[in-house]
């Protein structure tokens, strides 16, 4: 299987297996979403003002676009541009204000899935294929526990890190200041919308972009001997900041930009265009800087060649 940016993280052996594994409930995990979703289905509806969903939007546009996509995702993850440290923080701690997981146990989660996905066969988990509802509740609620797990390793940037070991040890307690903040400015309907709404909102939704996109949609590539393919899902593509568009991710997992083709909007591009034409982001990765990778094919009935295709997205 081709190598590709990031699996340098996890160094498997011939044991390591992708299939065996036990999912178990992980309380934390499954109390922390619980509650927030139980807050916002029972506390939006009576704290509604015009306001509260005002700024229920503006957050989970910020933390969403500057932090899950572009600073945890294809800045931390990916590392598909570089920037200054302490921009490199700022997005990231918006990627933790999603509430989803710390730095850390985020890179863990996305390369232990990522390396599952391109093995000949991988487990039910990583492949999204237990059905909608069931899957949802895995996801959300549940992890896995693989019987022969690759050893994953950090790079010593991140590993030796004090701000992001910060940032995983109290991931969940940095909503506080914000809920503080949402209080003594709105009251109860910022703090319902501001928190409540948007963590439950933003963690199902990106459990959904994932279920789909792992499942259906449109496809122009495929990676051969991979148990899992991406796919694009269209209808996500301006509210995910363009994380949807998962069938290009799957090419080209370094590529800074995930919206290839035309008409596919990527705001979280776009964001990371505005850095580097303000000299905050340089060495921008885009499919036509990644190596050849043998094993993609461009399978759209009217694609062009892979070469081709390869040549123009370079900086398309």
């Amino acid at each position: 299987m081709d190598l590709v940016p990031g699996s340098d993280r996890i160094a498997a052996i011939l044991s390591s297996d992708p299939v065996a594994g036990r999912i178990r409930w992980a309380p934390a995990k499954s109390i922390w979403i619980g509650a927030m979703t139980l807050a916002a289905l029972i506390l939006c509806p009576v704290f509604v003002t015009p306001g509260a969903v005002a700024v229920f939007l503006l957050a989970c546009a910020v933390t969403l676009c500057a932090g899950h996509s572009v600073g945890m995702h294809r800045r931390l993850i990916h590392n598909s541009f570089e920037c200054p440290r302490w921009l490199e923080y700022a997005g990231v701690y918006l990627g933790v204000l999603v509430g989803m997981a710390g730095p850390i146990g985020m890179i863990r989660l996305h390369d232990f899935r990522d390396w599952a996905q391109r093995q000949p066969a991988c487990h039910d988990f990583f492949a999204h294929r237990a059905g909608f509802w069931r899957d949802g509740w895995r996801q959300l609620h549940c992890e896995l526990a693989l019987s022969s797990p690759p050893t994953f390793r950090l790079e010593p940037r991140i590993a030796n890190d004090r701000f992001y070991h910060l940032l995983e040890r109290t991931w969940m307690w940095q909503q506080l200041p914000w809920a503080i903040l949402f209080f003594a400015i709105g009251g109860m309907p910022w703090l319902v919308w501001g928190i409540c709404a948007r963590v439950s909102v933003c963690v199902t939704g990106h459990w959904l972009v994932g279920h789909f996109a792992h499942l259906e949609g449109e496809q122009s590539w495929i990676v051969e001997g991979a148990c899992v393919q991406g796919f694009d899902i269209r209808v996500a593509g301006l509210v995910s900041m363009g994380e949807s568009w998962h069938n290009n991710h799957h090419a080209y997992p370094g590529s800074a930009k995930l919206g290839l083709e035309p008409g596919q909007i990527d705001l979280g591009w776009m964001l990371i265009g505005l850095l580097e034409r303000r000299g905050l982001a340089w060495n921008v990765v885009l499919p036509g800087d990644l190596p050849h990778r043998t094993a993609l094919k461009r399978v759209a009935a009217d694609a062009m060649p892979l070469r081709e295709a390869s040549r123009r997205l370079a900086r398309g």
